[in-house]
């Protein structure tokens, strides 16, 4: 049998422009699928090589898959359904499959506007996909489909899906194929090595109305740190990566693990060979203050910390539960221990003015961070803040829900004014930095690594993909009446999602009705949570703040 793996060919302006980023879901499905006897997968990324649908089909007709599989996120749901389409007219009897978080939670979206799709994986693919590629390969997919739990289909002019399947308790057991990827393309731009993206844990033990990690892997699990370091160690001496990001939302949260992860990689001499990153909260900075020498030490060198919003009023909103002054304590920490900070922010709410915009300016220059962000405030789709806000989501064209186009129109501005505003504050943050700070503050790596983050955002600016500029038509100030963000406003929620959506707020209203009438509302965790981390030895044991 001959799997063809696809990433598609999706660009956003955003996150890309510090690098080409290596898709590990095609190792960690690759390492299952081989060690089950499946060892004929072929993968293409078409967003690395930037590969047309013709490039595709001629792949495609070249190798002749029996099974064409591809994932998205939500902006790049389109281009995954068109990966598929292309999948049926040119290799008509190959099964064609999708994964992925936002097929995962809109499958009946997905479903209805791309009948071509065979089937949907939901959730953690590396178990469900091999039970899937069994069956197909055995020849009874029609048949065992319904047995298999994880799946979504249609079943004649019914959207259904199966019981959701279990999640992999022993994330220690799975063992990913790095040999899939060509790593001569995977390079961080601001120290112009080779990069890698491996896994600490799954999941988040809290539970934010705006975030979709606790909702797809559902339980919190961690890995062994020997086991990660061992895949770490492996990255560096068998693919020569010299730069790492944990993927975990909040890699700090089990404290212990954390620290016995830093310690493994002291100990094999590994900081000496590769440097890395995470993103955290701002809480764990303040909570780990006397650690992050050591964290420095294990060869951590940048932290991208959720500061969110500048004003207490906005991180109120977000239920960040930390304060103002905690931000630019917490950055004045990073920065006194050699670790590089990116303060990121959030705009474009419904609140949002010139002087918000203004605001998050001058606080990100009075907190002096190395590197800011800003970013336009997304709602997934399939998290319950988005439902949550109703009319105000004018937008479903998921292709823009990408952090760097507005989807949600603030009361007293227009989109392109946000859109100015946002990039106001990038222009005048590192024009200074670059003037006055980057060339003369520290020497040797400190230097090399600012300028390298500088030399990034200079190029995707001069080659105008930073935010999509060059697409919405934004040529500074005096074009911000006229930028055009080319929103397919004909693009609607289906009825069989809305149905869906509709079901659960009423079975969710029920609830919260019952439990306010039993007890008063519960105290939130972070962002929102009923959880919160114990300070015990045992850093997996969860409190129930109710």
């Amino acid at each position: 049998m001959r799997i063809l793996l696809i990433h598609p060919n999706y660009h956003s302006g955003g996150a890309e422009i510090a690098g080409s980023w290596p898709p590990a879901w095609v190792a960690y499905l690759s390492g299952p699928l081989k060690r089950a006897g499946f060892t004929d997968i072929h993968f293409l990324d078409a967003m690395t090589h930037h590969l047309s649908d013709e490039d595709l089909r001629a792949k495609m007709e070249e190798l002749q898959p029996d099974v064409v599989g591809t994932t998205a996120i939500t902006p790049a749901i389109y281009t995954a359904e068109r990966v598929l389409e292309i999948a049926k007219e040119t290799v008509p009897d190959a099964v064609r499959v999708l994964g992925g978080i936002h097929a995962t939670f809109m499958f009946k979206q997905v479903l209805s506007e791309a009948p071509w799709i065979d089937v949907i994986v939901r959730g953690e693919g590396e178990e469900i996909f091999v039970n899937l590629i069994t069956a197909i390969n055995d020849g009874v997919l029609q048949s065992a489909r319904w047995d298999i739990n994880g799946l979504a289909f249609r079943d004649g002019d019914q959207i259904v899906s199966t019981e959701a399947a279990p999640t992999i308790k022993d994330l220690d057991n799975l063992e990913p194929d790095w040999s899939m990827l060509e790593w001569d393309h995977y390079i961080y731009v601001p120290l112009g090595v080779k990069v890698a993206i491996p896994n600490m844990a799954r999941g988040c033990p809290f539970t934010c109305s705006f975030c979709s990690q606790w909702k797809f892997w559902r339980d919190y699990r961690v890995r062994d740190p020997k086991k990660v370091v061992d895949e770490i160690e492996h990255l560096v001496n068998e693919h020569g990566v010299g730069f790492f990001i944990l993927a975990d939302e909040e890699p700090t949260i089990n404290r212990k693990k954390f620290i016995q992860f830093c310690q493994e990689l002291i100990d094999r001499g590994l900081p000496d060979k590769i440097k890395w990153g995470i993103n955290t909260r701002v809480t764990d900075i303040m909570r780990d203050k006397e650690l992050l020498s050591f964290y420095r030490e294990a060869g951590l060198v940048h932290v991208s910390l959720g500061t969110e919003a500048a004003a207490q009023l906005k991180l109120d909103t977000f239920n960040k539960e930390t304060k103002v002054e905690e931000n630019k304590e917490a950055i004045r920490l990073l920065r006194e221990a050699d670790i590089f900070v990116e303060a990121q922010f959030i705009v474009g709410l419904d609140n949002e003015t010139e002087e918000t915009l203004e605001e998050t300016y001058k606080m990100a220059w009075d907190w002096q961070p190395d590197l800011a962000n800003w970013a336009m405030y997304t709602p997934w789709p399939f998290t319950p803040l988005f439902q949550s806000l109703g009319d105000k989501v004018e937008i479903f064209d998921f292709e823009k829900y990408n952090f760097v186009t507005p989807i949600m129109k603030p009361a007293a501005m227009e989109r392109g004014e946000l859109l100015n505003g946002v990039m106001k504050n990038y222009r005048r943050f590192y024009m200074q930095k670059a003037l006055f700070h980057y060339p003369w503050r520290g020497t040797g790596f400190r230097r090399r690594y600012l300028l390298g983050c500088l030399k990034a955002f200079l190029k995707a600016g001069f080659q105008r993909q930073f935010y999509d500029l060059g697409k919405a038509n934004y040529w500074g100030p005096q074009s911000k009446k006229t930028v055009n963000f080319n929103f397919d406003r004909t693009r609607t929620i289906a009825p069989a999602q809305m149905d869906d959506w509709q079901a659960n707020a009423d079975k969710a209203a029920i609830k919260r009705a019952r439990r306010l009438a039993e007890n008063p509302e519960p105290v939130k965790a972070c962002g929102g949570g009923d959880q919160q981390m114990a300070e015990q030895s045992d850093a997996k044991t969860l409190i129930d703040t109710r």
